[in-house]
Parts: C-alpha cells; sequence; structure tokens
C-alpha cells in the first residue's frame, strides 16, 4: 500500500494519554503512514504542539469539560471550531490524504465531510454509541436524544469506511447507520503488554489492611462508582471487613460528588481517590490489587461497549467483578464474577467470595492473562485496523474483483 498521510480527530482524551488512539496512531505509523493527531491539551500535556515518536500533535484548550446536556453541547462546539482551525494548519503545513475521527462527539463529519470535497476520505472511528451514552448520561429520550441519533447516521452516511470496536457496535453502523457490512471493520481495544507490565505490590497503598480492592476508569454517573461504594460499604459496616481497601483511580465530572457520598457512608478512610494520574502510578494500584471491579451500571449503552479497564485488568492478571454486561462477559469469560446487575449487595459478596478465596482468584487471574496473550492483545487488531486502511485504495485486482 502507498504511504499516506493521516490525520487523526480526537476530542475527550488528549493523547497520548487515549492509548486506543496512540496505539492506532502507532500502528498506522509502523505501517509507512504520516500520521498527525488534533487533540485537547490536558493535565501532563499542555504543549500546543509536539512531535512523539514520530506522530505530530496538535493541542487546543478547552473549557471546562461539560457537566450537562447544555455544557455538552458549549464544549463540543469549541472543539469542532479549534480542531476546524488546526486541520488546516496541519492541511497546509504536513498534509493528509485521510481524516480519522474517533467519537464523541458525532460532529466530526463536519470536517470530514468538507475536506471530502477536495478528495479527502473519512474514516469513522466509532468509540462511544452517542444516543445510548446521552440516554445513560441524563436518563431521558428526548429531543436531543434524538439530535444524537440524526448526527450518528449523517456520521456513518459521510464515512467512506467505519471501524467498530466490537461486534455490537457493528450491527449499529450497519442496521442504524446504513452502512454496506463490507465497509465496517471491527477493531478491538487490545491492551499492550508492553505497557501493562506486571510488577510487585506496593503494600503502602492497602493503608495497613491486608487486601486492596482496584479500580480504574473514568468518575462518571454511566460508570457506576456509587454501585461499588454502596458495595464498600456494606462490606466495611454490614459485614464488618475491616480487611480491605478500596483504590479508585481516575477522573471525571463525578470525582468530588463521589469522595463526598464515601464520606457520608462513612467509608471514607477505606477509600483511596487518586484523580488521573501517571502510567506508573496507575499500575502501581492495579498491580497491588487483589481483586479488581467494574461496576459499570447495565444499560443499554454498558452492555453493547467493551471496557478498556477489564481488557487492562486481565493483561495484569487481575480476577474481576463486574455485572453481568454482554460485552463485558464476551470479553473477560472466566476471568470475572458476574453479579446481578445493578445490585451492589451482590456486588460486594462476588468481591467478597474472591477475597476468601486465594486459589480462585489465581486460576481466574491466570486465565484473563493467557486470554489476552492468546487473542486480546493490540498486536492482533493492529493488523485489522492496517487491512481496514487498505480498503480505502483498493488495488486493482480489488477493482476488478469488485467489478465482477
Amino acid at each position: 500500500m502507498t504511504p499516506r498521510s493521516i490525520l487523526i480527530l480526537v476530542e475527550n482524551l488528549p493523547c497520548p494519554f487515549d492509548r486506543r488512539v496512540w496505539q492506532e496512531a502507532g500502528a498506522l505509523r509502523d505501517a509507512g503512514h504520516a500520521v498527525s493527531i488534533i487533540c485537547p491539551t490536558g493535565k501532563g500535556y499542555e504543549k500546543k504542539f509536539e512531535v512523539i515518536d514520530d506522530i505530530h500533535l496538535w493541542r487546543y484548550r478547552l473549557p471546562a469539560e461539560g457537566a450537562g446536556a447544555l455544557g455538552y453541547l458549549a464544549e463540543y462546539a469549541a472543539a469542532l471550531l479549534c480542531t476546524f482551525v488546526l486541520a488546516f494548519k496541519v492541511l497546509f503545513g504536513r498534509g493528509f490524504d485521510v481524516i480519522h475521527a474517533c467519537n464523541p462527539p458525532d460532529l466530526f463529519f463536519l470536517i470530514g465531510g468538507f475536506f471530502k470535497l477536495f478528495g479527502k476520505k473519512f474514516v469513522f472511528d466509532h468509540h462511544d454509541a452517542s444516543p445510548e451514552l446521552y440516554e445513560a448520561k441524563f436518563g431521558r429520550r428526548d429531543l436531543l436524544w434524538r439530535l444524537m441519533l440524526w448526527l450518528e447516521k449523517l456520521t456513518f452516511r459521510t464515512a467512506d469506511i467505519s471501524i467498530a470496536t466490537n461486534h455490537s457496535y457493528r450491527r449499529i453502523a450497519i442496521e442504524r447507520g446504513g452502512m454496506p457490512p463490507e465497509r465496517v471493520f471491527v477493531v478491538r481495544s487490545g491492551p499492550s503488554l508492553e505497557r501493562l507490565r506486571r510488577a510487585p505490590p506496593v503494600e503502602a497503598l492497602k493503608r495497613g489492611r491486608r487486601y486492596l480492592v482496584g479500580y480504574v476508569g473514568v468518575m462518571g454517573r454511566q460508570e457506576g462508582i456509587e454501585y461499588l461504594l454502596q458495595a464498600a460499604a456494606h462490606l466495611v459496616q454490614q459485614r464488618g471487613r475491616r480487611d480491605v481497601h478500596f483504590g479508585l483511580v481516575g477522573g471525571g465530572t463525578s470525582l468530588d460528588e463521589m469522595k463526598l457520598m464515601a464520606k457520608a457512608l462513612g467509608i471514607g478512610e477505606y477509600v483511596t481517590f487518586t484523580g488521573r494520574v501517571s502510567d506508573s502510578a496507575l499500575l502501581a494500584m492495579l498491580n497491588t490489587a487483589d481483586v479488581c471491579v467494574n461496576p459499570d451500571v447495565a444499560s443499554e449503552m454498558n452492555d453493547i461497549s467493551t471496557m478498556n479497564k477489564v481488557m487492562e485488568y486481565m493483561a495484569l492478571g487481575k480476577p474481576i467483578v463486574q455485572f453481568d454486561l454482554v460485552e463485558g462477559r464476551y470479553s473477560a469469560q472466566q476471568a470475572s464474577l458476574y453479579a446481578r446487575r445493578n445490585d451492589a449487595v451482590d456486588l460486594a459478596d462476588k468481591i467478597a467470595q474472591l477475597l476468601d478465596d486465594p486459589a480462585q482468584r489465581a486460576a481466574m487471574g491466570a486465565f484473563g492473562r493467557r486470554r489476552v496473550e492468546n487473542e486480546l492483545e493490540w498486536r492482533y487488531e493492529a493488523p485489522k485496523l492496517v487491512a481496514a486502511y487498505e480498503s480505502l485504495w483498493p488495488g486493482p485486482s480489488a477493482r476488478a474483483r469488485h467489478a465482477l
């Protein structure tokens, strides 16, 4: 395949902090393409321009992260404007042949569609099902929810190809987005074992207690942190477990609210909230954890979504407890116990079961690690991404087959 220049657009996280996007960028670079990224700034990623590993990064500063529907609209509008301006800087500098847009928001089709007028290709990297995400965040199907459906459909119609993170998202692209099946490619968010290195536990993170329950992810409404805190309160107060500490890694709009909730439940001293931290601090927490949890709320959105944290837990050989979600079960299989959907007490019971059974923890952790090594690691997914790009410019033989 002829080397191309690719411009990746991402709004919800800075790069290289956004691991999926960074892995995709690296895979495309390794395939011989020139890769640029436009993304927001963030803690530790304040430079407006830099080059890392031959990937050009252009960043813009956003207003505070939106917390309500109008807040998100303001955030996304600002991101769209900044991204459009920077896209022209890249065009007249390094240039690009393809715009690779990662959602949310489902607004980058406006940029992709504009540049398609000048012969550029548009790739939609479908990270989140926006209508389901809106419903999960705000609990309603209203005019804005219908707007999400419309924007999603326009995005699929604009895209030359779509990249889905799993087969549930592939069905959305085909059935709801109207895309031909041959133009939808599944590229899962596989963990990198080079990055996720196992290491000895840091006993200080247990705060003097015997066990540590670990969580890594966003502190938001659909992430179910309130269920995890309720489960922790049940363990500490109803079951008298004074031997377990909880380490929660990640930032988000609900972080301060969750800290207050922990205090209100009387478990403040049993929970550590780190906020967003470096990879080394994240890995220290997870490598120390005896059990890892994924408390994502059982909802239509989370049923169809593949959670990066589940993959990361498995890569580190950690047993998992989560609610019984379709894609969560597909990913973890025997590496996880599955609590009844949105049942904090059952979540607590499953955590206690693993804490009290070291042999089961070891067996589940080993199963998860093998599944990542043999099936789910990013090295198995990167060729699928490169193959999707090859379909944008089919060779003579492929064109002849298509003509037949």
